[in-house]
């Protein structure tokens, strides 16, 4: 098995029971789903059964059908879609690129950086919200989980007034974290982020990338592999009967309602912690972008950490058990069932978290139907199979999440993956996309533009007077707040900072552009209306000279190892 990042106890025993995980939920996870083979998903105004027992096992595809590298409009044949949690870009980025350099890992900008719409002094010292930003130093990664419901982020935009974070979105009270009052208005720089510094330096970022809507971390997930968190309802997860659910929206005369808050998805053995609860879960119609690329055989996945089951329950259901130490010490699940889109859409779950029948088959359908383990993309990187388009989801404790996990143990995620993408046969022709699900509630200066408004009783005045342009769902408010953006490519400019406007459905846009010929989503996805990733400007530049040298940086530093072409920093 190839070797992802691993850091805090259990990695290598974990590894050690992939295999037998995966076989102890076998024989009952084919049982449950083959008797209900051929079930399709409910209209929203029926009761059908819409649980994890309405889905049939894939019939394994032909590895014939797929192509070795299956053809592209741009130079790029494999997309890795890094997909954190919880961060604004003024939270990482708003004094970039001028560290502090009073601890944590040095950090010095190359000549001629450009600057980014970030925290000038008059919002450092004279912020219009009740506290002023203050730096966060590496001691204080463990941090507070903000307020970061949809409601709660436009009243802290107070109408693009940007100055309600405090009152709206700060949580301050918590325990076996840094949360002072005012906590929601700090920042880190380049001393505790330092590998999305170094990765700016020599790539690409951009300062003006938005969340698709307002809202947590369900939507975020859904737009960034549909463009659209509307179509969806909630069910009562033993009956299939449509329910409601306080993070839907009231559903229109087509039984249908936008998922603007988190509730696990309905296709899913370990959601409401392996159905030991009935709490709602949800459910998504239409098409993602998996539904489009299966059906033009191109090879794709979802990799996420803790996918793989330690056990079944006694009622059948497998469960996601595997656990890690955060930098603190404390021990946080590896998966979230909330935080994988693809179980939302019967099409594209994987309910009873099979593995894929072979490792040459892993971004192919069959029994896995393109939902792994993280460990699965590591191995693709090792035997050369993988697919042309990669989503990545980080064990809880390295996903950046504030409350659980934290820009420290996030960086080993990050940079212990980049280390092995340039260093693969893949990565002349990759592009690596960082980015997030939501801001966190972390305040964030700049107002977004409001491209899709929503007027309901759970939207403020500058989202109830926007007209409603995309879809027929409510609560689909956006432009969200700004979140981070690198791209890591041989493609894109060095030390580059793109102020194109884009979204997490601009991710979405650029895989439909690159590998089906601009075919959308859906009418009501944001992929319609998304900037794109490549267009002049952008983080992505076809028409530069490719730089191919891989940078290599230090997973515990984040501090230049090798490459980058200018004064190489080692650790």
């Amino acid at each position: 098995m190839g070797e992802g990042p691993g850091k805090g106890i259990g990695i290598g025993r974990a590894r050690l029971r992939w295999r037998g995980r995966y076989t102890a939920i076998l024989s009952a996870a084919v049982l449950a789903g083959g008797t209900a083979a051929g079930v399709s998903v409910a209209s929203a105004s029926t009761s059908s059964v819409n649980t994890v027992g309405s889905v049939a096992v894939p019939a394994a595809a032909s590895a014939s059908q797929y192509r070795v590298v299956a053809p592209t409009s741009t130079p790029i044949k494999h997309v890795v879609v890094i997909f954190d949690e919880n961060v604004s870009f003024d939270h990482y980025f708003g004094t970039y690129p001028h560290a502090t350099n009073a601890d944590g890992t040095p950090f010095h900008a190359k000549p001629g950086t450009p600057r980014v719409n970030g925290l000038t002094p008059s919002l450092l010292n004279h912020n219009p919200n009740s506290y002023n930003p203050q730096r966060l130093t590496p001691a204080e990664a463990l941090t507070c989980d903000q307020n970061h419901g949809y409601t709660p982020e436009q009243e802290a935009f107070d109408s693009g007034k940007m100055d309600m974070f405090v009152q709206d979105t700060q949580t301050d009270l918590c325990t076996g974290e840094f949360g002072p009052p005012g906590i929601v208005m700090d920042y880190y720089d380049g001393n505790t982020v330092t590998a999305l510094w170094n990765y700016a330096q020599n790539y690409a970022t951009s300062d003006s990338n938005y969340d698709t809507n307002f809202g947590p971390s369900t939507p975020g997930a859904l737009n960034v592999i549909s463009g659209s968190d509307g179509d969806g309802y909630a069910v009562n997860p033993t009956t299939g009967a449509v329910t409601t659910s306080s993070a839907v929206s009231a559903l229109n005369s087509k039984g249908l309602g936008t998922i603007y808050g988190d509730l696990d998805p309905a296709f899913d053995d370990c959601s409401d912690t392996s159905h030991t609860s009935t709490s709602p879960v949800g459910v998504m119609t239409g098409q993602n972008i998996g539904d489009l690329l299966s059906a033009k055989h191109v090879t794709w996945g979802w990799f996420q950490g803790g996918f793989a089951p330690t056990s079944t329950n006694s009622a059948g259901y497998a469960v996601c058990g595997s656990e890690h130490a955060n930098v603190g010490g404390a021990e946080v699940a590896d998966y979230s069932p909330h935080h994988n889109p693809f179980e939302y859409y019967k099409s594209t779950a994987n309910p009873k978290h099979l593995p894929p029948s072979s490792e040459s088959t892993i971004g192919q359908t069959d029994q896995a139907n393109h939902q792994y383990d993280l460990s699965d993309f590591y191995e693709t990187l090792k035997d050369g199979n993988m697919p042309a388009v990669s989503y990545l989801k980080a064990a809880e404790y390295q996903d950046g999440h504030p409350g659980y996990s934290d820009p420290v143990d996030e960086q080993h995620f990050i940079v212990s993956t980049v280390n092995q993408i340039e260093q693969s046969r893949f990565w002349k022709s990759t592009a690596i996309i960082i980015t997030y699900d939501d801001s966190d509630g972390w305040y964030d200066h700049q107002k977004s533009p409001i491209v899709n408004g929503s007027n309901t009783s759970a939207d403020a005045a500058m989202c109830a007077t926007a007209a409603i342009s995309l879809g027929d769902t409510p609560d689909r408010c956006g432009y969200g707040p700004r979140l981070p953006l690198v791209v890591i490519s041989p493609y894109t400019r060095d030390n580059y900072v793109s102020h194109n406007v884009t979204d997490q459905s601009s991710v979405v846009k650029f895989i439909e552009d690159n590998w089906l010929h601009g075919e959308s989503t859906g009418a009501g996805s944001f992929t319609n209306i998304a900037g794109s990733l490549d267009a002049p400007g952008g983080v992505l530049d076809f028409h530069t000279f490719p730089h191919f040298e891989p940078l290599i940086l230090n997973p515990d530093t984040g501090a230049v190892v090798s490459g980058g072409g200018w004064q190489a920093r080692k650790s």
